[in-house]
């Protein structure tokens, strides 16, 4: 599978997530929501657009690795990803994902390839 099949699948499982309602849009949300890890609300999974800042990625990515949640840094950018959650104005740089099932299958979609989390 090449690597945008791949991502434009990650991308429609989190449009599914987001019209679940089961995403966290936002580091600073993100972040919060990890540190009190309330039950059904903590991101399972993590993404982060490829033109986010590099205080952005490097708060991500120490608050996944300290709460061991998994990140995966993708290549697309901040506007496609809030396109793909369905926030039409703006960007974001980091979506996570709170459903199980879904937050498994992104997971697994993103190792398929031999990259890790």
């Amino acid at each position: 599978m090449q690597s945008s099949d791949r991502e434009e699948r990650l991308l429609r499982y989190l449009g599914l997530a987001a019209r679940a309602r089961r995403v966290i849009a936002g580091s600073a949300l993100i972040c919060t929501a990890l540190q009190r890890r309330a039950s059904g609300k903590t991101p399972l999974v993590v993404l982060s657009a490829a033109d986010a800042s590099e205080n952005t990625k490097k708060r991500i990515c120490d608050r996944t690795a300290y709460y061991g949640v998994p990140h995966l840094a993708l290549s697309v950018d901040a506007a496609m990803l809030a396109n793909a959650i369905g926030k039409r104005d703006g960007a974001v740089a980091a979506v996570g994902v709170t459903e199980p099932q879904l937050a498994r299958a992104i997971t697994d979609l993103y190792q398929e390839n031999g990259k890790k989390a």
